[in-house]
């Protein structure tokens, strides 16, 4: 069975590999993510996710502890009015963004990539998240709880910011980081099941 690594630093893809039973090896593969120039919020998720996988085969190239691995790769962005919301550098900017999301409808693409050897699929799933009206002295109380820090779009729906969604249509755990549906399809084709029992577990 090939082993499997993650190309990503993100805990989100980490717990989710490991809800759905996939034991792997993480890896750091970091690349460019500016967007390009006229470059589409869809093409510029799958561009990073190939990116990313790609990064991290070429790491092992020449390592001999990873003969038959499989490489993941994945990239989110929110996206509003076709615009690819980052991450807020500031307070100002996660205001900003809070307020253009607010009583609004947005999408959320994340893209997939597994590639081994010469071989790679990929794949983009694209959801809808509605958000209830967020008045401004709630989204200066999130700020202030640190977790839109890092977060694409300035909110973690599995955490804090799950109070602002009114409604999602689309893969939940996409939305997270990790389409676990699209990802166990593909992971199945290269040989990697999912539901693995962790070493020594004899039960």
């Amino acid at each position: 069975m090939p082993h499997l690594l993650l190309a990503s630093g993100s805990p989100r893809r980490r717990e989710l590999l490991t809800q759905i039973g996939v034991p792997f090896t993480t890896l750091s593969a970091d690349i460019d993510e500016t967007p390009l120039a006229n470059e589409t919020p869809a093409a510029y998720v799958l561009r990073l996710a190939r990116g990313k996988a790609d990064a991290g085969l070429l790491q092992l190239a020449n390592d001999p502890a990873y003969p038959t691995a499989c490489v993941l790769g994945a990239d989110t962005a929110v996206v509003l009015d076709g615009r690819i919301l980052g991450k807020p550098a500031d307070e100002a900017e996660a205001l900003a963004m809070l307020a253009a999301l607010s009583n609004r409808e947005h999408e959320v693409l994340t893209a997939i990539a597994v590639v081994h050897e010469e071989r790679c699929e990929t794949r983009t799933v694209t959801s809808r998240v509605r958000f209830r009206a967020i008045p401004e002295d709630e989204a200066r109380r999130y700020w202030a709880s640190g977790e839109p820090c890092d977060k694409s779009g300035g909110y973690g729906i599995q955490g804090l910011g799950a109070v602002f969604v009114e409604n999602l249509s689309g893969s939940y755990s996409a939305v997270v980081g990790l389409p676990l549906c699209e990802t166990a399809e593909i992971l199945q084709r290269f040989g990697i099941p999912c539901w693995q029992r962790p070493e020594g577990d004899k039960s």
